[in-house]
């Protein structure tokens, strides 16, 4: 079986951020950092070159396949901000029609910039999906 390629490292996470060119998604990235750090207490852990992970959940899929990954996490990519959650949790309906501008995958959630959405509700969502304790 295959290991996943996404996996942690001992990379800094302070300058992963600190060579982000774009100053408007550097400034996102660390208001995101502090809000990971708060809904999870855990400190942030670089996953592979570009994602910022928090804890770590065990999945074991019905095909046998299984691994690791970030119980929490997000990355500030060139085109967007990609925030790792889902749509699973109790009352997530509601919470991404209360968010703002958005795109939306099965597993990702896009934002161009904070600016864009309400960071409580952010917050939110980051919260119930870290709760929820569920693979993405």
């Amino acid at each position: 079986m295959t290991e996943n390629k996404t996996q942690p490292t001992s990379a800094s996470v302070d300058d992963f951020l600190a060579k982000i060119e774009n100053p408007r998604r550097r400034t996102d990235a660390l208001t995101a950092l502090k809000i990971y750090q708060d809904v999870t207490g855990l400190p942030p852990v670089m996953w592979g070159p570009s994602i910022i992970g928090f804890g770590s959940l065990h999945y074991v899929y019905e095909t046998g396949r299984e691994g690791d990954m970030p119980a929490a996490a997000f990355s500030p990519r060139k085109a967007s901000m990609t925030f790792y959650v889902g749509d699973q949790f109790d009352g997530a309906d509601e919470l991404y029609a209360k968010l703002g501008k958005h795109k939306k995958s099965v597993s990702c959630l896009y934002i161009n910039k904070l600016d864009d959405v309400d960071m409580d509700v952010l917050s939110e969502i980051i919260a119930r999906q870290y709760r929820s304790d569920s693979p993405l």
